[in-house]
């Protein structure tokens, strides 16, 4: 990727359950545009990454808690799926007050596969044009969005794809909205 987003600090929220490739190949893709990945969880330590929500994967070092931060110390929020995680994160209230924040300060945001749920929660689906995992169809739409069966979907500064098999669109899409 030729998008270059050297300075620029990115935060990924995530816990246990997360689904790997959505959690390491976007923080790949920020590593290589010059930007400064950070990961963000309810707790601190690490966390253990899963393989289609069955196997265990990778555990990660988690660099703060969502507690501890704020929208003002980043230029843009990722948000992986893992159904575990997701709606762990949902659930979570200073999860749901980060994304908020990010919204309100007009920086970009980009979820995948399950983490759409947490747009519900902040109250950022409705009249939005939105993608996720097919399972979350019917929670987008009941929450006012127009879903789309399509690999990303670009509407206004929220970046979404469906799965890891989209992730090749996701990362471009992200990294292009990070950049300006």
């Amino acid at each position: 990727m030729t998008t270059d987003i050297t300075g620029k600090r990115i935060a990924f929220i995530a816990t246990d359950g997360v689904e790997e490739p959505e959690l390491t190949e976007p923080w790949k893709a920020v590593q290589e545009a010059g930007g400064t990945p950070v990961l963000l969880s309810p707790e601190p330590g690490t966390i253990t990454a899963m393989q289609g929500d069955w196997e265990h994967a990778g555990t990660y070092e988690v660099d703060t808690t969502v507690a501890e931060a704020t929208a003002e110390d980043f230029d843009a929020l990722i948000l992986p799926g893992g159904t575990l995680n997701a709606d762990s994160m949902r659930v979570d209230e200073d999860a749901v007050r980060l994304v908020k924040e990010f919204d309100a300060a007009g920086k970009p945001i980009a979820a995948i596969c399950h983490a759409p749920w947490i747009l519900i929660e902040a109250g950022l689906a409705r009249g939005r044009r939105l993608t996720s995992y097919h399972s979350l169809s019917s929670d987008l739409v009941n929450a006012g969005a127009e879903w789309a069966d399509e690999e990303v979907v670009v509407d206004g500064r929220l970046v979404t794809s469906r799965n890891p098999g989209d992730l090749e669109a996701f990362n471009r899409e992200t990294l292009k909205m990070i950049a300006g």
